[in-house]
């Protein structure tokens, strides 16, 4: 599970409406039948039009400043092991964002006329999704690079030869350019992966758009926000403030497990990410002390994501020593596409 939360940004400032994202999130929808179509739905309602989705939004942002973000994106993005316990991929998520967002609310160390912070008092909107493109900053694509730049510039010699500016063997270079495409080490049917590439299998995620300000339109709720839940003295009086995201990320983990009856393994857990950047040395001490079964599987999740694999020492020490060093910038990968940040 990979969780992030994030102020929306239009380039250096933060946008003054949503209707941009509102549109990007409509994407999917362009040529498919009104019943094929993912709308976006809330707590209470389904099939809201992205206008109505701008207008609430937009109509939500009272006495905030223009350097203030009016409005928080979150997108939850399922791993493949986690998509392959749910039964239907949009209904299944629709249930888990409505039961998530109760947890989001909770994890709030606030009050609003006296009472803690329920999910009516929030204003969202979200959207299920079903496909993914290559960015330039995955794995796959990055390590592709090299093989793409030759491509390229073989590409290039062979126009050059064609309008008389170089010579050469065109046949020859376009063998070099069909090994090149073999030879790069993430493929997809056959084909070497690119930059804006769609990805195959269930990539099924969630986009939420949620208002800075409560459903009232008077009080400013920041997920964003530097304070844990704590209290401090305002004008006298004891006013409680901050966003507990440990506890929210944790608990849209243990929501997902029991919702839908998930065997999550020590190396997709929240505690791991956590183990991994405060204590690398507990983090790969608890991976190798797991039952044989689980450990298979944790290797088989990191393996996945592209963590190198080696022979790992059993000896501790060696293991502080050597493994660290070795895997902590693969695990790294893998913190980030199958566990939760922000």
């Amino acid at each position: 599970m990979y969780i992030i939360i994030t102020p929306q940004k239009l380039g250096g400032s933060y946008s003054q409406s949503v209707s941009d994202y509102a549109d990007y999130l409509e994407k999917e929808n362009q040529g498919l039948e009104q019943q094929d179509m993912e709308h976006f739905f809330n707590q209470y309602g389904d099939e809201i039009s992205a206008k109505e989705v701008v207008k609430e939004i937009d109509g939500n942002g009272a006495k905030l400043k223009k350097t203030e973000p009016k409005f928080y994106s979150i997108t939850i993005s399922p791993s493949k092991y986690e998509l392959k316990q749910l039964q239907n991929s949009s209904k299944d998520l629709k249930a888990y964002t409505r039961e998530l967002m109760k947890d989001y609310v909770a994890s709030f160390n606030r009050e609003i006329n006296g009472k803690p912070i329920s999910i009516d008092d929030i204003k969202y909107y979200a959207k299920i999704e079903h496909q993914r493109k290559y960015k330039g900053t995955d794995i796959q694509v990055k390590e592709n690079q090299p093989y793409a730049t030759k491509i390229l510039q073989l590409k290039q010699d062979i126009r050059k030869i064609e309008s008389g500016n170089l010579e050469g063997n065109i046949s020859k270079l376009k063998q070099k350019i069909n090994q090149l495409e073999k030879e790069a080490p993430h493929q997809q049917n056959g084909k070497r992966i690119v930059q804006g590439m769609q990805k195959e299998g269930n990539q099924s995620h969630i986009h939420i758009i949620v208002s800075r300000k409560d459903a009232s339109n008077s009080v400013s709720l920041s997920p964003g926000s530097k304070y844990k839940a704590s209290e401090v003295v305002m004008n006298g009086k004891k006013v409680k403030r901050g966003f507990d995201r440990d506890s929210f990320f944790a608990n849209a983990e243990k929501r997902f497990d029991t919702q839908f009856g998930y065997k999550r393994n020590y190396a997709e857990t929240y505690k791991a990410k956590k183990d991994f950047i405060k204590n690398p040395k507990l983090y790969f001490s608890v991976l190798m002390g797991l039952p044989t079964n689980e450990k298979a599987a944790a290797f088989k999740i990191l393996g996945k994501s592209g963590v190198p694999m080696m022979n790992i020492p059993t000896n501790k020490v060696q293991l502080a020593i050597k493994a660290i060093k070795r895997l902590k910038k693969g695990v790294d990968i893998t913190i980030k596409s199958s566990s939760i940040g922000i």
